[in-house]
This record gives C-alpha cells, structure tokens and sequence, in this order.
C-alpha cells in the first residue's frame, strides 16, 4: 500500500501544481524554460505513474475489501466508462462540440472513470487509487472553470463532423481497452 500512496502522491502532486502553486509554475517555466520544465514534469509524472502502478498491483494481490458492490453496478461502470473515453477523446480532437460544451473534457473524463470504477470496485487498494483520482479531479475541475471564468476564456464552438469523429475516436478507444487492454494491463476483463 505504501508504494500505492507515494505513487499517487508523486503522481498527482505534479498533477497539482498548476491548480496550488500557479504563480511558481509560471516562474519556474520563466527561469528553466518551457521544455525543460516538461522534460522534468514528465520524468516526475512517469516515475509516479510506475509506481503508482506497482504498487496497485501490490495492493490488490493484500486484499483488503471495504464493501461489495452489487453485480449490476459493473453493467453502469462499462456505460460511464464509454462516456469518459469519449470525454478524454474530446480533450485531443479539435473544434468539437464536447470541448466547447465542457471546457475540460480530459479532466471531467477522469472524474467518470474513477467514479465509475468506485461504483464495481470496493477492495482498499481500489478505494484509495480511485478516490485519489475522482479527488484529484474534482478540485482540478473547478479550479480550472474558475480561472477560465476570471480568464474570460471562450472555447470555439465546434463542429458536428469534429464532434462525430471525437465520439467514435472514444468510443473505438473503449471498445479496444474494455475487450483487450484492460486484461492485459491489468488482469481484469471487464466483460468477463
């Protein structure tokens, strides 16, 4: 559970930086530079993400089970599942409507699947990995909508061809991981 917890602090913390330490983001991309500061934002975030990972694993291999969810919750998971990786597809496809609609898709996207999955999963390991994210994205969501407000940011209102090819981008994307990927990375198939 350990390696689980830093995972998620490593990972998340630099998550987190634009959302609590803007104005030292800001500086510290003045002094070393825009691709420099991605370069160690990406070692960081990479390192987090691996042993966030490992220590899942680690995790759900101890046990540990907080609640029992009831077998027709997976039936709603698969659905909003569907929906955030459509959201996520959203964030990466130009002038679509969802991004005009939502303003930040990748992050609402986030937010469904980790609820999503509190909604089948119920082991610690899972409540700790997915309230971590559904936390995580929840604060990032408002704190976003609101510097976008003071911001006066508008997103462009998007396209019904753009928005078509964000919907089967996603919802490909969702067929691949939910029959294939998901057991493959994870051990689990969500459709059995």
């Amino acid at each position: 559970m350990t390696y689980l917890i830093l995972g998620l602090i490593i990972f998340i913390g630099a998550h987190s930086v634009r959302i609590f330490a803007e104005d030292w983001r800001t500086r510290a991309i003045a002094r070393v530079g825009p691709n420099s500061w991605k370069g160690v934002y990406s070692l960081v975030s990479i390192a987090g993400f691996v042993l966030l990972v490992w220590g899942y694993g680690q995790a759900r291999q101890a046990g540990g089970v907080l609640y029992d969810p009831p077998l027709f919750m997976r039936h709603i998971t698969m659905l909003l599942t569907l929906i955030s990786f459509v959201l996520i597809a959203a964030a990466r496809v130009p002038g679509n409507h969802i991004k005009a609609a939502v303003g930040h898709p990748m992050v609402a996207g986030v937010k469904l699947w980790a609820f999503a999955h509190l909604l089948s999963n119920g082991s610690m390991a899972d409540v700790i990995l997915f309230g971590a994210f559904l936390a995580w994205a929840v604060v990032d969501f408002i704190v976003s909508r609101k510097r976008d407000r003071a911001a006066g940011a508008r997103y462009p209102a998007g396209g019904g061809a753009r928005t078509a090819v964000t919907v089967v981008a996603g919802a490909a994307a969702w067929v691949v991981f939910a029959f294939w990927a998901h057991r493959w990375l994870i051990g689990v198939g969500p459709f059995g």
